[in-house]
């Protein structure tokens, strides 16, 4: 069961971060850049209403002339999440994020919020798996 979504996130961590709904785009660009993350989950007080990404800002800042600092995150932010529970699969991960175009996948358990996957983190977690099971084949092919 090592390729479970709460495995990948023990090895990476739980860290989230968040931004409040009435912030400006530009201080959630600049908490990305700080943080070095593409997304953030969007919080209206201690409720979670959204994320906003680096696709939200191109697509729906500077595709339609608005300007960061005077915009809040919640005029461009992704209301409608898509999430998974820590006992899914890398896989079934790398399968609903595909199927539904986004980048970032908040992991859900027991109704809270537990952990923050990327495309990037699970693109990581398959190819380390190609490379265990390829060496597996080949110490097996010559005898190991």
């Amino acid at each position: 069961m090592g390729n479970t979504v709460q495995t990948l996130l023990e090895n990476k961590g739980h860290d989230v971060y968040s931004i409040q709904v009435n912030q400006t785009v530009y201080e959630a660009i600049e908490e990305m850049d700080d943080r070095n993350v593409g997304g953030l989950i969007v919080k209206d007080g201690e409720d979670i209403v959204g994320i906003i990404t680096e696709r939200d800002y191109t697509r729906n800042m500077i595709l339609k002339d608005r300007f960061s600092k005077e915009t809040t995150v919640a005029t461009i932010m992704t209301s409608k999440l898509v999430t998974i529970t820590p006992d899914r699969t890398i896989e079934e991960a790398m399968r609903l994020m595909t199927q539904m175009r986004c980048r970032h996948l908040p992991v859900f358990k027991d109704g809270k919020l537990d952990g923050i996957l990327s495309i990037g983190d699970l693109v990581k977690a398959i190819i380390k798996g190609q490379e265990f099971e390829i060496q597996v084949l080949q110490d097996y092919i010559s005898g190991r």
